[in-house]
């Protein structure tokens, strides 16, 4: 799993952003001040640093550069300090990109991943059983035979392997099938489609191991 560490001074953003951030399948750690991220970083292995410019104690320019000369783990700052000097004392530190506030959280999701594939922290091949994807590459196999999907059932796949851990409920599915689709997906057309999707990953599509449904909540992969 992908560990993130959240530094950020602001009690509301640290809740807030903790709890989306996991729905996502990210595990987050938080720290509120300069010595107290350098002293997490210290004892434990992050895959990447969301970083506040204003701090309790000390920058975030400060922990940026050491973050960078000392560990190499990617950085992003996310901070309401949207003037041109923040902007480029940031990215010649080293952070790998800059987000102000306040921001769309999916947008904020979707920077993670890209540098995160950049600096190759997230693993580029997904996997779910002996299901296998290439993002990249837009392959999937299964048992090492490849699979054709569709556009809505390669897209449900990559939300259910993003998510992995995580009970989705159909709402939140039609959401994001919506989002790649622009054409309307009703909740009967999401049973057809995971009813398909199933029929191509799983071993006996009648009893699904790959991707369950949770009754009365959603479905979890």
């Amino acid at each position: 799993m992908i560990r993130i560490l959240l530094v950020e001074d602001d009690p509301g953003i640290i809740t807030s952003l903790t709890a989306f951030l996991k729905e996502e399948g990210f595990e987050v750690a938080q720290a509120s001040g300069q010595q107290g991220a350098l002293a997490r970083l210290a004892e434990e292995s992050f895959d990447l640093v969301l970083l506040d410019i204003s701090l309790a104690d000390g920058n975030g320019f400060a922990v940026c550069s050491a973050v960078k000369k000392t560990y190499e783990t990617p950085v992003i700052f996310l901070t309401a300090s949207g003037d041109e000097y923040s902007v480029v004392t940031g990215l010649d530190l080293g952070a790998d990109d800059y987000i102000n506030k306040p921001f769309r959280p999916r947008e904020l999701v979707s920077r993670i991943r890209s540098v995160l594939r950049r600096s190759n922290r997230g693993s580029s091949l997904l996997e779910l059983g002996d299901v296998k994807v290439d993002p990249e590459k837009a392959y999937v196999t299964k048992g090492g035979q490849e699979l054709f999907l569709s556009a809505l059932e390669y897209r449900l796949l990559l939300v259910f392997l993003n998510n992995r851990g995580v009970v989705l409920s159909r709402a939140r599915l039609l959401e994001e099938l919506w989002d790649i689709a622009g054409e309307f997906v009703n909740d009967n057309t999401l049973t057809v489609y995971i009813k398909r999707l199933r029929e191509k990953i799983e071993d006996d599509p009648q009893n699904p191991e790959l991707i369950k449904t949770v009754r009365g909540l959603g479905y979890k992969a």
